[in-house]
């Protein structure tokens, strides 16, 4: 039987729902995809009593527990003492921690205020995990069941020290059968489509699981050690729909069009209206982005969209600014401007007002302007403005990226 793992996330942002547990979800996919079963996933607030309670308890019933939160320096982070009754380990100042925490603020140049002292406080017979970018170190303690490492809440700490630390030591302690996990990653599909064409797929030693990321449906496959896992993609690829997938174990949509932007030594320019520079930013959240990505206009205004794209005006007047005829010309418009290769548009209403019997909410135009001509797609989009405006972004980098599977 697989080794049980449970997480405990505390907070009481977390518990009160001013924060979301990104954390657990996290942490429960890596190890997940190591083999290890998720037992129970707690989050729980400020409360000594209550932490404590519930680490007793995980640690009964896991082999493997991951705890986030609580390892500051303020008086609601409880976590090291609860370590310390749930498990009967008193606390002491570990030196080596101190030196660590007093070497975070050298680097920063600042001096270490005095309340920081209680983070280099460990249980008895822990072992200390180096927190290479925060000031609050992590610890292991063995409690002869269970396994128990504490990190930080902060993901950007707590993620590489997780695959610092824990993963290591998953791969070490148990019997881990070697499983790949295959991402296939698609738009312009909903979930229940999804499984609906992968029904049958599964067969000894291959499983299916979903994950929706609105606008996004990620498909993964579970395949055991000496299955080919490249086949099982392709053939997972035909039954979705080949236009459909547009990343295999790959980035995100904007990482998969500038990386064929790039290998075709190409470049992009935008014209946005209703998405207000959202594809500009997609396009750009990745490092090197000004390899294939010249800039963008952002044009609300009609006006705009005559000043920055050279719409003729009458083309407005006759047809409205969420058009076929307008969206074309700023492809064209931004394109001619900015001597990308492509030009990039959209224009539409995401609502929850502009819209009229003609054009309601949820109506975009995206066109695409290349070197070989301009495309044109109109949806009607049936979600609320901010999935509205998500499933723009998504549609007009799709439809880019389809310009560029066809050019090669």
């Amino acid at each position: 039987m697989a080794a049980r793992f449970d997480i405990v996330s505390q907070g009481e942002e977390l518990l009160s729902g001013q924060a979301v547990d990104t954390n657990a979800a996290w942490i429960s996919g890596q190890l997940g995809s190591l083999g290890l079963v998720p037992g129970r996933v707690t989050v729980v607030g400020d409360e000594l009593e209550s932490i404590r309670d519930v680490l007793r308890e995980s640690a009964e019933r896991a082999a493997l527990l991951v705890c986030t939160g609580g390892l500051g320096p303020t008086s609601d982070d409880l976590t090291r003492e609860a370590v310390a009754l749930a498990f009967g380990r008193p606390l002491h100042e570990d030196q080596s921690a101190m030196a660590q925490i007093e070497a975070r603020y050298r680097i920063r140049s600042r001096p270490m205020p005095e309340t920081n002292r209680v983070q280099a406080l460990l249980p008895e017979g822990a072992e200390l995990l180096e927190n290479h970018l925060g000031t609050a170190p992590g610890f292991m303690l063995d409690t002869g069941r269970c396994a128990a490492f504490f990190f930080p809440g902060v993901p950007f700490e707590m993620k590489p020290m997780v695959e610092a630390y824990v993963l290591p030591y998953a791969r070490r302690r148990f019997s881990l059968a070697k499983r790949r996990t295959v991402f296939l990653r698609t738009v312009n599909l909903a979930e229940s489509v999804a499984a609906q064409r992968m029904a049958g797929f599964e067969r000894p030693g291959v499983s299916v699981g979903y994950r929706a990321s609105f606008p996004e449906v990620q498909v993964k496959l579970h395949v055991d050690d000496g299955l080919d896992g490249d086949a099982l993609a392709e053939e997972a690829i035909e039954r979705l729909g080949r236009q459909l997938v547009f990343g295999v174990d790959s980035g995100t949509l904007a990482d998969v069009v500038g990386t064929l932007l790039r290998a075709r030594g190409q470049t992009v320019a935008t014209a946005e209206s209703c998405t207000a520079g959202r594809i500009a930013a997609e396009l750009t959240a990745t490092a090197g982005a000004s390899d294939y990505f010249l800039g963008g206009a952002v044009v609300y205004a009609n006006a705009e969209k005559v000043r920055q794209c050279g719409v003729d005006p009458a083309l407005i007047e006759a047809h409205g600014a969420v058009s076929e005829p307008v969206a074309r010309a700023l492809a064209e418009g931004i394109r001619l401007g900015t001597g990308a290769t492509w030009g990039l548009a959209v224009t539409g209403i995401a609502g929850p007002g502009g819209a009229s019997p003609q054009k309601p909410v949820g109506a975009v135009h995206f066109s695409c302007a290349g070197p070989d001509g301009t495309t044109h797609r109109a949806v009607t989009l049936p979600y609320d403005r901010p999935r509205n405006l998500a499933a723009s972004v998504a549609a007009a980098l799709d439809l880019l990226r389809l310009r560029l599977l066809i050019a090669t």
